[in-house]
């Protein structure tokens, strides 16, 4: 790594850390303006509020504004170049658009890299403490819960799949438990099925009971027997039950994938959520990677207007992409689209537009 590129980095990291600091700030203090009168109303100390809320808040906004943060800080050191003439001279030189774009894709690299772990571990422990804030707290609880098609994973090898829960009677209907062979981690075939009508607590004894059961267990042939009453030992309280469309939020990337792989093995409907969920915890850290080397042919030519008109340039296309994004995310919640595509199309769309300038741009 040359002297130029230590600089440029250093400049670039310097002005996305500043960016995202920056950014940080406003996202707190207009979240606070828009809630304080809930934390009032509902007896939210002010350490609550900072010292928990806010605290564990942060690791969502950081992962909502990094590719903002980057992508602008990019612009800005891009086009300071640009305009004082140094990348024109460089460009004289025979330094290439993509030479000169170097330190910004080893950093943008780097910063992927994190953020997917960041993503993918950090993020949703911090995502429990902050959804149980805000149901408690704020007036209108942003948790839709649903009491249809609810599904757990029991153990590694075993799914409960429950078609309606009463929270109020403690009561699950039409229930059934599902127990798989495995090998290496992977389910071969399924071992055990336990089919009941109605699923009900017992809080004395602290678990569940079965009502006219069938117990079906699979090998070189099917054993089948009925029970009138069968106690469980499943490892779930009445609370687990209810199940949120918020849900795939809270869990790691490990998680998120078993909890999907769960919902396909019982055939639930409505597992669109959690799909575009776990696939945008991969995605969306690419988001950093491909603005970054959409900033750097965005800002390499000087503009009229200066920096501030590259840094409206940038905060433009900025928001075509993140709109897209959110836009299209919604459709695969809902099946309009494919989750897995709704997860991934805005970034495959803005990796070529970035592809394509980079090429133009050396071509001049």
């Amino acid at each position: 790594m040359t002297r130029f590129d230590r600089y440029v980095l250093v400049r670039f990291l310097a002005a996305s850390g500043l960016l995202l600091a920056l950014l940080i700030v406003t996202f707190v203090v207009l979240d606070y303006v828009e809630y304080v009168d809930d934390f009032l109303d509902r007896g939210a100390t002010q350490a609550e509020v900072f010292g928990t809320y806010y605290l564990h808040y942060i690791p969502e906004i950081v992962r909502l504004v990094s590719p903002l943060a980057v992508f602008l800080g990019a612009i800005y050191v891009t086009a300071r170049l640009a305009q004082s003439m140094q990348l024109a001279a460089l460009r004289s030189a025979g330094v290439s658009v993509w030479r000169f774009a170097r330190p910004f894709a080893l950093a943008g690299a780097v910063i992927t890299i994190a953020l997917l772990f960041f993503n993918g571990w950090v993020v949703p422990r911090a995502n429990v403490v902050v959804h149980a804030f805000q149901n408690e707290y704020y007036r209108d609880a942003p948790e839709d819960r649903t009491d249809s098609e609810v599904v757990r994973p029991l153990a590694p090898d075993a799914v409960l799949a429950v078609g309606y829960f009463d929270r109020d009677e403690g009561r699950a209907f039409r229930v059934s438990a599902l127990r798989f062979d495995t090998l290496g981690g992977a389910p071969t075939g399924l071992r055990q099925r336990i089919d009941a009508p109605e699923m009900e607590w017992v809080d004395s004894l602290a678990t569940w009971q079965l009502r006219d059961a069938t117990i079906r267990t699979f090998g070189e042939r099917e054993q089948r027997r009925e029970v009138a009453q069968l106690d469980t030992a499943f490892a779930l309280l009445p609370r687990d039950l209810a199940q949120s469309d918020r849900d795939a939020e809270r869990m790691t990337l490990p998680e998120a994938a078993a909890y999907v792989e769960s919902l396909n093995r019982v055939g639930t409907r409505e597992k669109g959520r959690p799909i575009v969920s776990l696939h945008s915890k991969l995605s969306y850290p690419l988001a950093n990677l491909i603005l970054i080397l959409l900033a750097v042919p965005l800002a390499s030519r000087r503009r009229r207007g200066g920096q501030a008109a590259q840094l409206a340039l940038g905060l433009g296309v900025a928001f075509v992409y993140l709109a897209m994004q959110r836009t299209i995310e919604p459709l695969g919640w809902v099946g309009d689209v494919p989750p897995a595509l709704a997860a991934w199309v805005s970034h495959a769309v803005f990796l070529v537009i970035a592809a394509v300038a980079i090429v133009r741009a050396h071509r001049v």
